[in-house]
Parts: C-alpha cells; structure tokens; sequence
C-alpha cells in the first residue's frame, strides 16, 4: 500500500498540502499520516489543532514512498527542525521527497537542491541556507520535479500535489480532470 508522510511544524500553512493529502486519501486510497518534531501536537497558521500520527524521529523511509514537507514560517528561523539525516535517508531509499513553500529551506540546507531544477517562493528565500544551487533555481508559479525531489512555492498547492501524485505513477485522466478542476480559478478570464 502506498503511503505518505507529511511533517507538520508549528504554524504550518494549513492549505499548502490540504489537496494533496486529500486526493490521496479520498480518491487514491492511499494511506496518509502525519508527522511533527517529537510527535507533540502544533496548530496551523489557521488555527487548526493536529495531532499528529508519530514523530518525525520514528519515520523509516525504507516504509514509505514520499515524505511531504509542509510550510509555514519556523523553516526560516532557529526553530527549526534539522531534517538533514531523515531527508538523506529518503532520498537514498528512493521515496519522493516534496517541499512546499518555506519547507524547501530544509532541502537546501540539506544539500538535495545544490545540483537539480527547483523553485521556492523566490530566489532569495533560499539563499540564507549556504546552498549551492542558485544556478538550478527556476522562478515560476508552479511545482519543480527533479526526479522525486519536488518542490513549490506557497501559492502553488495544486501542481504541487500533480507532481507528488505523478511521481508515485498516479497521473491518469482523473488526476488530470482533478488538477483542471482546482486550477480553473486562476484562469485568465475576457471581460464580459
């Protein structure tokens, strides 16, 4: 059975991954659990109260086939947790590895972005982290795979879940009937 894992930080963007998980589980049958630094519950930038499944600590990548990391604000400060083992762990397992808005701070700082096309929210969000890959970064509204590295900036929720999906071989007519149907709003309209 497939399964992912999307970690939760405190104040996270509770929209960023909301269709993701949703599709997943709603229409793809797949199992999708939640994790945070020590398994403690956070709140989203809504206000929304989680208690998550496990800790970030007991993820086994070798059991899962993408890990999701949500965004939200702790990515650019101190408080951040250091995903770097768990994400070098991943990726060495294979499993798809997507980072959403300020969680792609985790990805640079971890070195996975240093030599791949990906996006954030903008150029200079992840320059603080010392990353290597400035001459990869592409600068676009919408989800960068490289592989099974996604990433996407915060205003991108609907190709970010499209990638993630299509990463784990699940793009077909319905996922793509899915992603026209959320992304009909931003579609430029003629006056009347």
């Amino acid at each position: 059975m497939t399964t992912i894992i999307t970690i939760l930080t405190e104040g996270y963007a509770d929209w960023e991954t909301a269709l993701l998980n949703a599709a997943a589980r709603q229409y793809y049958g797949i199992t999708t659990l939640f994790a945070s630094p020590e398994g403690k519950p956070v709140r989203s930038a809504g206000g929304l109260l989680v208690t998550p499944d496990l800790p970030v600590e007991a993820i086994e990548p070798a059991e899962i086939n993408a890990l999701i990391l949500n965004g939200g604000t702790i990515w650019a400060s101190p408080e951040a947790p250091d995903l770097t083992a768990l994400l070098h762990a991943a990726s060495d397992a294979g499993v798809t590895i997507a980072a959403i808005c300020d969680a792609t701070l985790a990805l640079a700082k971890a070195g996975l972005l240093d030599a791949i096309p990906h996006t954030s929210n903008s150029p200079d969000t992840l320059k603080p982290t010392g990353y290597l890959g400035a001459a990869h970064y592409q600068d676009q509204p919408l989800a960068v795979a490289s592989g099974k590295i996604i990433t996407a900036p915060g205003t991108a929720p609907v190709s970010f879940m499209g990638a993630v999906m299509e990463s784990l071989a699940l793009r077909n007519d319905e996922l793509d009937f899915y992603l026209a149907l959320h992304a009909a709003e931003h579609q430029v309209r003629s006056p009347a």
